[in-house]
C-alpha cells in the first residue's frame, strides 16, 4: 500500500493481492472451479495443483504468484498481464462480469465465423473461376445446403462480390 495525503492509506494501482483478486473472480465468472483453472494452467505449460489455486485466492497468508505464473494466468484468461495486475472495476458486479464475458466470447466466435466464410467464399470464387461452367450448379447447390432462398441468394452475392468483406 501506498500513502496518500492526510495518512490514509490508498491501494496500489498494481499489485499481487490484486492479481490474487482478479484470479479468483475471473475464474468466478468463467464457472470454472479451482480444479479446472489449475488443469488449464498446466494445459498451458504452467504446472499447478488445485491447492496452489486456493491458496493464491484464500490462503492466510496468499501463496505468492511468479511471474511464469502471472504469465500463465493472463494466458488462460485471455487477458494482458496488466489488466490482470489491476483492481476489478467499481460497480461491476458478478452477473455483469458474466454477461460482459458472454459477449466477448461470442463476438471473437462471430469474427472467427466471418473469416471462415470469407476464406470459403474465395475459395468458392477461385473455383469458379477455373471452371466458369460450374457456376450455375454452384449456386444451386448452395440453395440445396441452405434451404432458404433468401439465405442462398445472399451467399450467392458474396461469392459473385468475391468475398465476405
Amino acid at each position: 500500500m501506498s500513502e496518500e495525503a492526510g495518512g490514509r492509506e490508498a491501494p496500489l494501482l498494481y499489485s499481487e493481492g490484486n492479481a490474487a483478486a482478479r484470479i479468483a473472480l475471473e475464474r468466478e465468472v468463467r464457472g470454472w472451479s479451482t480444479t479446472e483453472l489449475a488443469a488449464r494452467m498446466t494445459k498451458a505449460g504452467v504446472p499447478m495443483n488445485q491447492t496452489a489455486v486456493w491458496r493464491i485466492e484464500n490462503g492466510s497468508p496468499r501463496r505468492k504468484i511468479t511471474l511464469d505464473e502471472a504469465l500463465g494466468f493472463a494466458r488462460v484468461f485471455e487477458l494482458p498481464l496488466e489488466e490482470l495486475m489491476s483492481p476489478p472495476l467499481e460497480g461491476v458486479d458478478m452477473e455483469g462480469r458474466r454477461v460482459v464475458q458472454e459477449a466477448v466470447e461470442a463476438f471473437y466466435e462471430a469474427r472467427d465465423a466471418e473469416d471462415r466464410l470469407h476464406h470459403a467464399v474465395v475459395a468458392i470464387t477461385s473455383y469458379i473461376a477455373a471452371r466458369p461452367d460450374s457456376s450455375k450448379g454452384i449456386h444451386e447447390q448452395c440453395l440445396r445446403l441452405m434451404g432458404e432462398e433468401r439465405d442462398a441468394r445472399t451467399l450467392t452475392e458474396y461469392i459473385e462480390r468475391g468475398g465476405y468483406y
